[in-house]
């Protein structure tokens, strides 16, 4: 059985994210500020929990599946940091949501480079994890 990232699981990880990326985070005093952990470790643990929730969702709620999505995040987070991620996760975002004169900025060469990047790292992801 073959398990891959659909780009509907994708979809859904990426535009519920925002909500999760936007609370606030509790650390102890002795927790290492996240500038200065590593670029692996720099991922909310909600962020990643939303990304594997939803790709189980689509690639069956097994334990393989767990599997496999949990090391596609880890994957991805090894490519990218967390602010690059959440910078093409706004963009794939906005762009769903339709037209209009706001849309048109997310819509720039920069913009399209961002995406670039997510999709190589989400292809790491499907050859390296499914």
């Amino acid at each position: 059985m073959t398990l891959r990232i659909s780009a509907l699981a994708m979809t859904f990880v990426l535009a519920g994210f925002g909500a999760w990326a936007q609370s606030p985070t509790v650390t102890s005093p002795d927790a290492t500020p996240p500038e200065t952990a590593g670029a692996v470790n720099d991922y909310p643990t909600a962020a990643r929990a939303e990304y594997v929730f939803a790709c189980m969702a689509t690639n069956g709620e097994t334990r393989d599946a767990l599997d496999h999505c949990s090391c596609a995040i880890d994957t991805i987070a090894a490519a990218l940091p967390y602010s690059q991620y959440e910078k093409a996760e706004t963009i794939l975002r906005m762009r769903q949501e339709g037209g209009g004169y706001l849309a048109q900025e997310f819509r720039v060469t920069e913009s399209n480079n961002m995406l670039r990047d997510l999709q190589e790292a989400q292809a790491e992801a499907d050859v390296s994890c499914f």
